[in-house]
């Protein structure tokens, strides 16, 4: 039994099953993060495929591999897929990497890969990092289920609309978000799904990692006081029950405020739940 766990499978043998595209995973900070199986593969395919040939060869020359590069990005993807699928079909083997954590994964590659798997040629992962699942296990949210949707659109109208078709998702939402669209999307977070629980977490694996727990409005208060740097992830508390209609209107009101929803966002939240006009929110709470 012991022997035939130390057999290696006849695929993941480079040279036993010719043209293999290895999709291997790349530490997304610290250098350590890296599979002793994911150096042995680049240690030994023909070519390396890869975002930024500078980013990837600090991670080569960190563990004494040489091995040639090519670019392979969201900018020429299509023209130079077809060039790695001959080399593929000819018997070489193929490392695709992205500049950090695992490829395809809100990074390019989807189209070598499909491409690979429609000629038949052998596609082996090679896992590893991701700062989706790392910082969904250090959250504290619920990990039974979620969905993650990859970047959160850049225009307002479109970020809402996704944000709005997935209110009602009974899962952990999982997006990234860059530094200089932050602010926005936690306004709209605020605005469409209200004050549910939330982790960020930024910088993962690296000397300035954090998690910042709270509502979309606390995490804008705390971050309004200082400049945001790095990589962001946004995790976002599941959709609960329906609320209950029987609970005083004002005291729903007051609950949401207290939660740090803005007054007329609170109006707003509570005119969709109980399906009735702002203008009636306004008169059953009296307000002035």
């Amino acid at each position: 039994m012991l022997k035939r766990l130390l057999v290696r499978s006849r695929r993941d043998t480079i040279g036993s099953v010719s043209g293999t595209l290895y999709i291997v995973a790349t530490p997304i900070g610290n250098l350590e993060d890296i599979t002793l199986r994911a150096l042995r593969v680049l240690r030994e395919v023909d070519l390396i495929a890869c975002e930024d040939t500078r980013q990837t060869r600090k991670l080569l020359d960190r563990h004494g591999i040489a091995k040639p590069l090519v670019s392979y990005h969201e900018h020429n993807e299509q023209s130079r897929a077809p060039e790695l699928l001959r080399e593929l079909e000819a018997g070489r083997n193929i490392a695709l990497v992205s500049d950090a954590g695992t490829p395809l994964i809100s990074d390019p590659g989807f189209r070598i890969v499909e491409q690979a798997r429609a000629l038949g040629i052998a596609v082996t992962p090679i896992p590893g990092p991701s700062a989706l699942t790392s910082a969904l296990s250090a959250s504290g949210l619920p990990t039974d289920a979620f969905f993650f949707g990859g970047f959160l659109p850049a225009k307002k109208s479109q970020r809402r609309k996704m944000l709005e078709g997935l209110k009602g998702y009974p899962a952990t939402l999982v997006f990234y978000e860059s530094p200089h669209r932050i602010m926005e999307s936690l306004d709209d977070i605020v605005s469409v799904l209200g004050a549910r629980r939330m982790t960020l977490a930024r910088e993962l694996t690296k000397i300035h990692e954090e998690f910042l727990p709270g509502t979309a409005s606390e995490l804008r208060e705390a971050l309004g006081q200082r400049q945001v740097k790095g990589e962001l992830t946004l995790l976002i508390a599941r959709a609960q029950a329906p609320p209950d209609d029987s609970k005083p209107i004002d005291a729903a009101f007051t609950e949401l405020m207290d939660a740090g929803v803005p007054r007329m966002e609170a109006m707003k939240t509570l005119a969709r739940e109980r399906g009735l006009s702002k203008r009636q929110v306004y008169q059953l709470l009296n307000l002035r």
